[in-house]
This record gives structure tokens, C-alpha cells and sequence, in this order.
């Protein structure tokens, strides 16, 4: 049976990334960004444009070289935390009404970012908290690996087979085909490679996601 059909009778999980598929963060990513730049004398469009494409201290491998790495991310780390603090932010259309919508129990965060900012931001844009936060720190190896996403469906409990993933990035549509799990991608123009479905919006998936985890869904993929 491939994962993208749903198996009638058992329970459903959904698997959510946060930046760029819950809360839309991206001006505030830019904005920590270009003051980081600022305070290293560097371009703070080059900077981020490489960023976009790298984890952290392979961005600072790539624009600063000739930099402490460690000194580079306490940098980034303060800035984040700040941002979390004082930063202006906003849930995607949608998210509150879907993630309230859902069972107690039957969806976790996978993300790269930390658990603490990540509860920042939630707590600031009112979006509950799930019980099981995959995040940075909790696995050796991030998205694209399969890694993220096996450990969130084995702290619910759940079969891979039996999860959906919503993704915005082609690096956690990877984590999550790589993991077997029915995958979605939603707030993209054009759809991200290899997902079984597509929505220009977490808007637009809403219903669709609420199907799936009260199992009405027969053929996931439609």
C-alpha cells in the first residue's frame, strides 16, 4: 500500500513544519539577517540569499570565512531570540481554525528551528501548543533526512504510513517522502517536486487536512 492512501479505520496524524507553513516568518528572517550581516561589514542581500539555501554554519562558511563559526551562530542565536521577543508576527490564514480543528493527541511541530521560539511565536500569534515538538535540537540530523519526521511519528505513536506532512520547503518535502509519509505542500505558486498534493495556501488545504485526520480521505493523493 503506498502512504499516500489513507488506511480506513485507523487513527490519522498530521505533521506540521512551522516557518513559511503555520507562521509566515520571512520578513523577520530577512530582518535578523541583514543585522547580522550589518554587524559582520557584510552584504546583507548576499548574505541572505545564501542563507536561504544553507543551514546556519554553513552560511557563515560561505560569507565569513574568515569568522569564528561559533561566535557567528551565538550572534544569529541572540538575534532570533530577540526577534521572538519584539518581532511583528502572523499566522497564515487558517492555521488557528485547522490546528483547533484537530484531535488532541494526533499532530506534532517538525521544524529547525528551537522549541523555545517556536513557543514564543505561538503564544504570540495565539496558535496552540501540541504535546510532541520535534525541533533543532532534538535530532543529530536535520531535514532533508527522514530523521525529523520518523522521531515525531514515534513519540505519537504513530505508523509512518498513517501520516501526512504539510510542508512549504523542498528540503522537508524530501524529510518527509524520505520518511514514507503522505506529503502536501501548501503557501508555494508552483508546486514543490515530489509532493502528492499541492495547495496555493494553508487556506486552501484546511478542509482537506481535517479530512485526512478524521479519516475521510480515501486516496490521499486526489
Amino acid at each position: 500500500m503506498t502512504p499516500e492512501t489513507a488506511r480506513p479505520g485507523r487513527t490519522k496524524y498530521v505533521l506540521f513544519d512551522v516557518d513559511g507553513t503555520l507562521i509566515d516568518a520571512v520578513s523577520n528572517q530577512r530582518q535578523v539577517w541583514s543585522t547580522w550581516a550589518e554587524r559582520y561589514g557584510l552584504d546583507a542581500d548576499e548574505v541572505y540569499q545564501v542563507a536561504l539555501r544553507t543551514r546556519p554554519m554553513e552560511t557563515f562558511a560561505q560569507v565569513a570565512a574568515d569568522r569564528d563559526p561559533h561566535d557567528c551562530l551565538a550572534a544569529l542565536h541572540e538575534l532570533e531570540d530577540e526577534d521572538v521577543r519584539s518581532g511583528v508576527y502572523a499566522a497564515f490564514h487558517g492555521a488557528s481554525e485547522l490546528l483547533h480543528g484537530l484531535p488532541p493527541g494526533s499532530w506534532a511541530l517538525v521544524t529547525s528551528n528551537y522549541e523555545h521560539r517556536v513557543r514564543g511565536r505561538f503564544q504570540r500569534t495565539g496558535l496552540p501548543v501540541p504535546g510532541v515538538i520535534v525541533d533543532a535540537a532534538a535530532v543529530e540530523e536535520g531535514k532533508p533526512s527522514p530523521v525529523p519526521y520518523l522521531r515525531a511519528a514515534a513519540q505519537l505513536g504513530a505508523a509512518p504510513g498513517d501520516c501526512l506532512v504539510i510542508e512549504d520547503a523542498p528540503s522537508g518535502v524530501r524529510s518527509g517522502l524520505r520518511a514514507g509519509m503522505t506529503v502536501w505542500g501548501v503557501n508555494a505558486a508552483v508546486a514543490v517536486e515530489g509532493v502528492h498534493r499541492h495547495f496555493g495556501s494553508l487556506r486552501e488545504a484546511v478542509p482537506h487536512i481535517l479530512d485526512f485526520a478524521a479519516g475521510r480521505h480515501g486516496n490521499a493523493a486526489a
